[in-house]
């Protein structure tokens, strides 16, 4: 009989301690997810555009785990996905019939330059693959550079259709895939000049 009281016994004293010890746990993860948003939302208030960016790394926080890093990559492959689907766009915009000459050749230098957007971007990616080692420095140089082109490559862009004098849909459509996309490079450059500065470095 007096085992049978120490077995229920140790069974209790098993399930109390389970139970406390996944609610730490759940305490644990829910204290991370809040840590892991609150970097989200500070980087983001240091950005161009917080409540994009917000909206955007928000739902990544989990992933980034408040690593300036994690942050850096992560907004130069969403970049790189949000270049690719407006040059794809602006491709086949490019094809449509009834264009006037100025939009045909604003068009087509706007294809051209987000095609070197997009070029960038993956270097920038490939450099970030690769940033550990004795290198940092001059890959952090590499990565600002490209991703400094690529804003500018959007910036120009954008001017050449600002010069025609219509407010169609061509235009229209224009306008609104490069914002987003220079937008988000604008995000993306301001994360890594973040991760660049958490390293002391200079390039000799």
């Amino acid at each position: 009989m007096a085992s049978s009281y120490l077995s229920i016994a140790a069974i209790l004293v098993l399930i109390l301690l389970t139970t406390h010890l996944n609610y730490c746990l759940a305490a644990r993860k829910i204290l991370s997810s809040e840590t892991d948003t609150e970097f989200i939302k500070t980087s983001c208030g240091a950005s161009t555009y917080p409540d994009l960016c917000f909206r955007t790394f928000s739902s990544y926080a989990s992933e980034i785990q408040a690593s300036p890093e994690r942050l850096a990559s992560k907004s130069l492959s969403l970049t790189l996905n949000t270049t690719c689907s407006a040059s794809k766009i602006l491709s086949e915009l490019s094809k449509s019939q009834g264009l006037n000459p100025r939009e045909a050749a604003a068009l087509q230098d706007c294809v051209e330059e987000i095609g070197d957007s997009v070029d960038e971007v993956k270097n920038s990616i490939g450099e970030m693959d690769e940033i550990q080692g004795k290198s940092f420095a001059f890959r952090m140089s590499d990565i600002k550079t490209w991703v400094s082109a690529a804003l500018t490559n959007e910036d120009t862009c954008m001017e050449g259709f600002s010069e025609i004098a219509t407010d169609g849909d061509v235009k229209a459509t224009v306008r609104c895939e490069i914002e987003k996309v220079a937008h988000l490079t604008s995000i993306a450059l301001a994360f890594v000049n973040r991760y660049a500065g958490t390293k002391n470095y200079s390039v000799k």
